[in-house]
Protein backbone atom coordinates (compact mmCIF):
# COMPACT_ATOMS: atom_id res chain seq x y z
CA UNK A 1 0.00 0.00 0.00
CA UNK A 2 1.27 3.36 -0.90
CA UNK A 3 1.93 5.93 1.98
CA UNK A 4 -0.21 8.83 1.06
CA UNK A 5 1.21 12.81 -0.21
CA UNK A 6 0.22 16.06 -0.54
CA UNK A 7 0.56 17.60 -3.39
CA UNK A 8 0.41 20.73 -4.12
CA UNK A 9 -0.79 21.26 -8.47
CA UNK A 10 -2.18 24.45 -10.35
CA UNK A 11 -5.18 23.19 -11.84
CA UNK A 12 -7.35 25.80 -14.48
CA UNK A 13 -5.01 28.60 -13.19
CA UNK A 14 -6.02 27.61 -9.39
CA UNK A 15 -4.03 26.26 -6.35
CA UNK A 16 -5.38 23.01 -5.47
CA UNK A 17 -3.70 20.91 -2.41
CA UNK A 18 -4.48 17.53 -2.30
CA UNK A 19 -3.62 14.49 -0.50
CA UNK A 20 -3.44 10.79 -2.27
CA UNK A 21 -1.55 7.94 -2.60
CA UNK A 22 1.71 8.63 -4.55
CA UNK A 23 0.84 5.78 -6.92
CA UNK A 24 -2.26 7.41 -8.20
CA UNK A 25 -2.24 8.64 -11.47
CA UNK A 26 -2.93 12.26 -12.50
CA UNK A 27 -6.67 10.92 -14.07
CA UNK A 28 -7.48 9.26 -10.89
CA UNK A 29 -6.67 12.37 -8.70
CA UNK A 30 -8.06 15.01 -11.21
CA UNK A 31 -11.62 12.78 -10.88
CA UNK A 32 -11.52 11.59 -7.71
CA UNK A 33 -9.61 14.27 -5.75
CA UNK A 34 -10.32 17.30 -7.03
CA UNK A 35 -14.05 16.40 -8.37
CA UNK A 36 -13.25 17.83 -12.17
CA UNK A 37 -14.96 14.62 -13.79
CA UNK A 38 -14.86 16.79 -17.37
CA UNK A 39 -11.61 14.25 -18.05
CA UNK A 40 -12.87 10.89 -18.82
CA UNK A 41 -11.44 7.26 -18.11
CA UNK A 42 -10.83 5.22 -21.06
CA UNK A 43 -8.71 2.37 -22.09
CA UNK A 44 -6.63 3.44 -19.36
CA UNK A 45 -3.28 2.23 -21.24
CA UNK A 46 -2.49 5.90 -22.72
CA UNK A 47 -4.46 4.54 -26.53
CA UNK A 48 -7.53 6.50 -26.89
CA UNK A 49 -6.32 10.21 -25.86
CA UNK A 50 -9.95 10.61 -23.71
CA UNK A 51 -7.98 11.36 -20.69
CA UNK A 52 -6.03 14.06 -22.37
CA UNK A 53 -5.55 17.25 -20.11
CA UNK A 54 -2.86 20.07 -21.28
CA UNK A 55 0.38 19.78 -19.08
CA UNK A 56 2.45 23.70 -19.07
CA UNK A 57 0.41 23.79 -22.62
CA UNK A 58 1.25 20.58 -24.05
CA UNK A 59 -1.66 17.69 -24.17
CA UNK A 60 -0.86 14.83 -21.64
CA UNK A 61 -2.28 11.81 -21.16
CA UNK A 62 -3.51 11.63 -17.44
CA UNK A 63 -3.90 8.23 -17.26
CA UNK A 64 -0.09 7.69 -17.59
CA UNK A 65 1.12 10.60 -15.91
CA UNK A 66 1.38 10.10 -11.83
CA UNK A 67 -0.09 13.07 -9.89
CA UNK A 68 2.91 14.05 -7.99
CA UNK A 69 5.07 14.03 -11.25
CA UNK A 70 2.57 17.02 -11.69
CA UNK A 71 3.40 19.28 -9.03
CA UNK A 72 4.53 22.74 -10.00
CA UNK A 73 3.37 22.29 -13.57
CA UNK A 74 0.08 24.08 -15.49
CA UNK A 75 -2.28 21.85 -15.63
CA UNK A 76 -5.53 22.63 -17.55
CA UNK A 77 -8.84 20.07 -17.73
CA UNK A 78 -11.44 21.23 -20.37
CA UNK A 79 -13.34 22.83 -17.12
CA UNK A 80 -10.80 25.38 -17.27
CA UNK A 81 -11.47 26.71 -21.36
CA UNK A 82 -14.31 28.64 -20.73
CA UNK A 83 -13.68 32.39 -21.28
CA UNK A 84 -15.83 33.98 -18.38
CA UNK A 85 -19.08 32.86 -19.13
CA UNK A 86 -18.59 32.60 -23.05
CA UNK A 87 -17.78 28.77 -24.14
CA UNK A 88 -14.38 28.64 -25.74
CA UNK A 89 -14.32 28.84 -29.44
CA UNK A 90 -13.62 25.52 -29.96
CA UNK A 91 -16.74 24.33 -27.60
CA UNK A 92 -18.61 26.60 -29.26
CA UNK A 93 -17.84 25.34 -32.33
CA UNK A 94 -18.28 21.44 -31.79
CA UNK A 95 -21.55 22.48 -29.84
CA UNK A 96 -22.79 24.54 -33.57
CA UNK A 97 -21.61 21.60 -35.72
CA UNK A 98 -22.86 18.75 -33.56
CA UNK A 99 -19.26 17.20 -33.78
CA UNK A 100 -19.78 15.67 -30.47
CA UNK A 101 -21.89 12.83 -30.73
CA UNK A 102 -21.86 11.14 -27.53
CA UNK A 103 -19.37 13.66 -25.78
CA UNK A 104 -17.23 10.86 -24.34
CA UNK A 105 -14.21 11.78 -25.88
CA UNK A 106 -14.63 15.87 -26.84
CA UNK A 107 -13.19 16.60 -23.59
CA UNK A 108 -9.76 14.88 -24.86
CA UNK A 109 -10.30 15.87 -28.30
CA UNK A 110 -10.55 19.51 -27.49
CA UNK A 111 -7.25 19.49 -25.43
CA UNK A 112 -5.51 18.60 -28.16
CA UNK A 113 -7.17 20.82 -30.34
CA UNK A 114 -6.78 23.75 -28.07
CA UNK A 115 -2.76 22.98 -27.97
CA UNK A 116 -2.65 22.61 -31.44
CA UNK A 117 -4.42 26.10 -32.26
CA UNK A 118 -1.95 27.81 -29.22
CA UNK A 119 0.82 26.50 -31.54
CA UNK A 120 -0.29 27.01 -35.01
CA UNK A 121 -3.62 29.24 -35.36
CA UNK A 122 -3.91 28.44 -39.09
CA UNK A 123 -3.06 24.77 -39.25
CA UNK A 124 -4.00 22.93 -42.20
CA UNK A 125 -6.43 19.62 -42.55
CA UNK A 126 -3.40 17.27 -42.91
CA UNK A 127 -1.96 18.96 -39.52
CA UNK A 128 -5.17 18.91 -37.70
CA UNK A 129 -5.76 15.29 -38.88
CA UNK A 130 -2.05 14.32 -37.10
CA UNK A 131 -2.88 16.41 -34.00
CA UNK A 132 -6.17 14.57 -33.31
CA UNK A 133 -4.61 11.12 -34.44
CA UNK A 134 -4.06 9.95 -31.26
CA UNK A 135 -8.21 10.71 -29.61
CA UNK A 136 -9.98 7.58 -30.94
CA UNK A 137 -13.97 8.52 -31.63
CA UNK A 138 -16.08 5.78 -31.91
CA UNK A 139 -19.39 7.97 -32.83
CA UNK A 140 -18.03 10.11 -35.71
CA UNK A 141 -16.21 10.03 -38.70
CA UNK A 142 -14.05 13.08 -37.69
CA UNK A 143 -15.62 15.11 -40.71
CA UNK A 144 -17.49 17.41 -38.44
CA UNK A 145 -14.39 17.09 -35.34
CA UNK A 146 -12.06 18.82 -38.34
CA UNK A 147 -14.28 21.17 -39.69
CA UNK A 148 -14.95 22.31 -35.62
CA UNK A 149 -11.04 22.50 -35.30
CA UNK A 150 -10.77 24.74 -38.54
CA UNK A 151 -14.08 27.09 -37.99
CA UNK A 152 -12.30 27.49 -34.54
CA UNK A 153 -9.27 28.35 -35.65
CA UNK A 154 -10.88 30.93 -37.96
CA UNK A 155 -12.82 32.74 -35.98
CA UNK A 156 -9.78 32.97 -32.91
CA UNK A 157 -8.04 35.09 -35.84
CA UNK A 158 -10.95 36.89 -35.96
CA UNK A 159 -11.99 35.71 -39.43
CA UNK A 160 -15.48 35.15 -40.31
CA UNK A 161 -15.51 31.87 -41.59
CA UNK A 162 -18.66 29.84 -42.06
CA UNK A 163 -18.35 25.79 -42.92
CA UNK A 164 -20.56 24.78 -46.18
CA UNK A 165 -24.00 24.32 -45.90
CA UNK A 166 -23.44 20.30 -46.36
CA UNK A 167 -21.87 20.37 -43.48
CA UNK A 168 -25.41 21.00 -41.88
CA UNK A 169 -27.61 20.02 -44.15
CA UNK A 170 -26.13 17.13 -45.72
CA UNK A 171 -24.67 16.59 -49.57
CA UNK A 172 -27.96 17.70 -52.02
CA UNK A 173 -29.66 14.46 -53.56
CA UNK A 174 -28.64 13.94 -56.78
CA UNK A 175 -31.33 14.51 -59.65
CA UNK A 176 -33.21 11.47 -60.32
CA UNK A 177 -32.46 10.10 -63.86
CA UNK A 178 -35.76 9.30 -66.03
CA UNK A 179 -37.53 12.77 -64.22
CA UNK A 180 -39.07 11.02 -61.33
CA UNK A 181 -39.05 7.37 -62.47
CA UNK A 182 -37.44 4.90 -59.71
CA UNK A 183 -33.70 4.25 -60.27
CA UNK A 184 -33.04 1.08 -62.17
CA UNK A 185 -32.14 -2.13 -59.82
CA UNK A 186 -32.94 -5.49 -60.29
CA UNK A 187 -35.88 -7.00 -61.15
CA UNK A 188 -38.11 -7.91 -58.26
CA UNK A 189 -41.46 -9.65 -59.98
Amino acid sequence: MSEAALMRLTINGEECAVVAPGHHTLLEVLREECGLTGTKHGCELGECGTCTVLMDGRPVLSCLALAVEAEGRSIETVEGMHLGNRLHPLQAAFADLGAAQCGYCTPGILMVAKALLAANPRPGRDEIEAALAGNLCRCTGYHKIVEAVEWAAARLRGEDWTPPAETFYGAPLPAAAGHGAPPAGPDRR
